[in-house]
Parts: structure tokens; C-alpha cells; sequence
């Protein structure tokens, strides 16, 4: 046999034994992703959970909650079957399941990769309970696998409501609405369960709508509470039992988010309207308050009041008579207070702060002053016969918060644009001095007023707000916000420091 002939075979055979190790190696590695995919079945391996409870705040009867979500875990190499996800009260829970796109409240057979993880969303809409109080919602999501039964818990707190929803759908462009129920003139809401707006609710004409100490209102997205020409609005909140306005969204995450709902609307017309002890936050413009019919009766009268995280303005005068004191108006996407067509405004003892921290950049002052409107290419006078803040804080973090947007036009006096700002502390660039001086007596400038907790919504004066303690004049507001008494030289703003 020649050489050549002898090193052919050598490369033929080594070429063999290369091939069947190639083989060998193919078949390992198979066989290892075979057992790597095989189900794992063992009794002692477990699912794991990015939580084991699940918490709703409070959720309104007829009306769904927001989604919670948690996770489900297999910390093994290889794939489990969860035989069965259900919830433990059956047919019958209020809560829903959808498990990685599964929708149902019993899903079978559901594969999780090994090392992977499956969301788990959950609902829950609690039906009419019957009663005023509300009521602890429980449930639980089980999970069988491999023999074992895992659980995580459900909790949500139910409240029946008020419904005052949409009974008249317009089809001129304006938003369904219901009439409040007005029996002889007088419709009256109580404390004993939350009222819930859907739309327009109406205070129609000729009708008088009181809400009682502690009544808590909620308004849908959008939706807003409209007193109409000839109607009123008396709220009647005391200390520690305030009229709330809010949106319905009661979760954590919602409680202090602007633009939740619409607005409380004095439309033209409506009159004696009241407000005394009330929080209003979380809409779009707190307090929209349109022109007054009858010279010389108030279209508004606001007291110890507290409007705050509106994404346009706390209160929104549209050639208004307002008279307001003991108020905290704060944190607006826009304006704190516009107080535009002219009108009559009194403030006393009231905090105008805004330190807006929304998603877009404020650049409104927070007190807007205006007497005019253009039409098309026209301009119409709106005389603002008088602005008046008495021991009043205005406020922010912009160089100048105070807007003053008049028209000069001739032969107009001065009296068409009558503000006056007495014994307050000022956040502005504007000149005190020369013809400025009459609007503006012992006032103090661009000096920190020495808030508590701006971020937090305090705006108490801190023990040394030096700026703010004994700064301002002698009044008839005796008591502060906090039912504390003036005494002596008041402080200014909202809150008189105790000791």
C-alpha cells in the first residue's frame, strides 16, 4: 500500500471520528434542552409573587376601579403549568382577572417560562350595597400548581353614592346633563353617603341647592356642578366637617392630582351664592364665576375656604362681585386668581400662593387683573369698579405675580381699573412709589413669607415668618381659617401664627 493510499485513509477516518463527535455534541445538547423544556412537576417548586395582597381604596358602587397589577414569578430553569387561576368567591366576585390576555375569573393552564413572569391584572366593580356606611370587600386570586395552592389577597372598601348622571342628551352640542331634583325651590345634600357627578348637574332656575356640613362631592372627568340664571348654591362646611369637591378617583395616586374634573360654574344671573368651609382641589378651574345681573348683590360670598391644584385657576371671575376672606387659593397650572371683564372683588386674609410643579411650565402670574374683551377686531370695556386685598399674601416663584392687563383708551378715567392692595406681601418687580403708591398702602415686596410646607400644602406661617407675623392692619376677621383668634396686630394671610 502506497503512502499516499495510507494518508488518504488517515483523513478519511479522522474526518469520520470528527463527525461523530459533531454528532455526540448535537445529541448532548438536545437532550439537555429536552430536560431544560420538560415541565418542571415537582411539588416543592413554587410560584412567587411581586406582592401578596392587593389594595383598592375606596370604589363607588355601579362604577369600576382603576387597574392594579401584580406579578407572577417562576424563579426555576425550567417552564411551569399553573393549572388553574381563580378567584376564591367564585362566579360571584366582584373582581376581574386577566392573566397575560386571559380575561375570565377562572383561567386554566397557563405555561410560565423558566426565569420568566406574567401580569396579572385586576378590577373590581362593586354592585349597590344598601347601606350608607361603607363596607371591606374581600377576595383572593388562588393558584394551583404542582399540588400547591398559593393565594394573593384582595381588599377593596365599597361606598353607595348619590348618582347624579345625565338624564337630558342635547343634540346642539352641549353636554348631557341632569337636573337637580327641586322639590318647592329647596334641594338639600347631606353628609350620609358621597354624591358622584356624571356630565352637568344643574342647579336650575328658581332653585336653592344647600350642602350640609361634611358633605363630600365628586365629579366625574370633565363633568361639572352648574348653578344656572336665578339658582344659588349654599355650602355650609364648619371646621373639621368641610364640603369636599373632588374627583372620584380616591386611590393614593390621585389624591392630589390636578384636572381630575371639570369646574363649579355660577353661570350669569345666579346669585347669593355661598361658600363657607370647603375644599375644592383636583379639577380644571376651581370656582368659575360669571357676570352679576343685580347691581349690588354679590354673586359669591367665599369664606375659610381652600381651592387648590386646579390645572387652569382657583377662581375665575368673569366681571364677578366677590367677596372672599379667611381663603387659601394655590398651586394652578395657569392663574390662582384671573380676575378678568372687569367686576367687584374683596379679599381680606386670604393666601394667594403657587408654586406649580405640573408637567408644563407655569409662566401666568398668579393674580390676573383685566377690565376689557376683544371681539374679532374690537375691543369692549369691562370696568373693574374695584379690587381690593386687605392682609392678603400673594405669593409665588415667578419675579412678578401680580398681572395687570387694562386698557388705556381714552376718554376711560382711572376708575375703570380701581385695585388696591392694603397692608399685603407682594411677590413683584412693580414700583411702590410715585403714582403707584395709591394702589399700593404699606404693602411689602418680594419677601419670603415663611409658609410652612409650600409642597405640602401648608401655608401656616412657620414660628419665624418674620415677613408675615404682625404685618398687617386691624380688622373685623376675628378668627383665623383654623378658628383661631386675631388679636392685636393680625397676621397676614389665611393662618394667624399661635404661639
Amino acid at each position: 500500500m502506497s503512502v499516499w493510499l495510507t494518508h488518504d485513509l488517515y483523513i478519511c477516518r479522522m474526518k469520520y471520528i470528527n463527525y461523530f463527535f459533531f454528532l455526540l455534541t448535537l445529541c448532548a445538547l438536545a437532550f439537555s434542552s429536552c430536560n431544560k423544556d420538560e415541565l418542571l412537576t415537582d411539588s416543592s417548586a413554587k410560584l412567587e409573587f411581586s406582592t401578596d395582597s392587593v389594595l383598592f381604596d375606596t370604589v363607588f358602587t355601579t362604577l369600576g376601579s382603576t387597574t392594579k397589577i401584580f406579578r407572577i414569578y417562576n424563579r426555576h430553569s425550567q417552564p411551569m403549568n399553573i393549572s388553574r387561576i381563580f378567584l376564591a368567591s367564585g362566579s360571584s366576585s366582584p373582581f376581574k382577572l386577566n392573566v397575560d390576555g386571559i380575561a375570565g375569573k377562572s383561567i386554566t393552564n397557563v405555561d410560565i417560562a423558566g426565569g420568566d413572569s406574567l401580569f396579572v391584572f385586576v378590577q373590581v366593580t362593586v354592585d349597590p350595597l344598601g347601606t350608607n356606611n361603607p363596607l371591606l370587600i374581600r377576595d383572593s386570586v388562588v393558584f394551583e400548581t404542582n399540588s400547591n395552592i398559593q393565594d394573593v389577597k384582595l381588599t377593596a372598601i365599597g361606598q353607595d353614592v348619590y348618582l347624579h348622571k345625565p338624564d337630558h342628551f342635547p343634540t346642539n352640542g352641549f353636554p348631557p346633563y341632569s337636573i337637580i331634583d327641586c322639590s318647592g325651590g329647596v334641594a338639600t345634600w347631606t353628609n350620609d353617603k358621597p354624591h358622584l357627578i356624571f356630565g352637568y348637574a344643574v342647579v336650575d332656575s328658581a332653585c336653592s341647592l344647600t350642602m350640609l356640613q361634611g358633605t363630600r362631592v365628586h365629579l366625574y372627568n370633565n363633568s361639572v356642578l352648574w348653578v344656572y340664571k336665578d339658582g344659588t348654591l349654599k355650602v355650609l362646611g364648619t371646621k373639621g366637617s368641610e364640603v369636599t369637591f373632588q374627583g372620584m378617583r380616591l386611590e393614593l395616586d390621585y389624591r392630589e392630582i390636578p384636572g381630575q374634573w371639570g369646574r363649579i360654574w355660577l353661570s350669569a344671573g345666579s346669585k347669593n351664592n355661598e361658600i363657607n368651609y370647603a375644599i375644592i382641589k383636583n379639577g380644571g378651574v376651581g370656582l368659575w364665576v360669571d357676570t352679576v345681573v343685580t347691581p349690588g348683590i354679590p354673586t359669591l360670598k367665599l369664606t375659610n375656604t381652600i381651592i387648590r391644584n386646579m390645572t387652569a385657576a382657583a377662581v375665575y371671575g368673569r366681571g364677578a362681585h366677590i367677596r372672599s376672606y379667611n381663603c387659601v387659593f394655590n398651586n394652578c397650572g395657569q392663574y390662582v386668581a384671573a380676575l378678568t371683564l372687569g367686576g367687584n372683588y374683596s379679599f381680606e386674609h386670604c393666601t394667594f400662593a403657587n408654586f406649580w410643579s405640573g408637567s408644563e411650565t407655569r409662566t401666568s402670574p398668579l393674580l390676573l387683573m383685566n377690565n376689557y374683551y376683544v371681539s374679532g377686531s374690537n375691543l369692549f370695556l369691562r370696568p373693574l369698579d374695584s379690587c381690593y386685598f386687605k392682609n392678603c399674601i400673594i405669593y409665588g416663584d415667578l419675579d412678578d405675580e401680580i398681572g395687570l392687563d387694562s386698557t388705556n383708551l381714552a376718554p376711560y378715567p382711572p376708575s375703570y381699573f380701581s385695585y388696591e392692595f392694603d397692608h399685603c406681601l407682594l411677590k413683584t418687580n412693580k414700583s411702590f412709589t410715585g403714582a403707584a403708591s395709591a394702589h399700593y398702602i404699606s404693602c411689602y415686596k418680594n419677601s419670603n413669607p415663611g409658609f410652612v410646607n409650600h409642597t405640602g400644602n401648608d401655608f401656616h406661617l412657620q414660628s419665624n415668618a418674620v415677613n408675615a407675623i404682625d404685618k398687617g392692619d386691624v380688622t373685623n376677621i376675628l378668627l383665623d381659617l383654623d378658628n383661631n383668634p386675631r388679636s392685636g396686630i393680625p397676621d397676614l394671610g389665611a393662618y394667624e401664627k399661635t404661639p
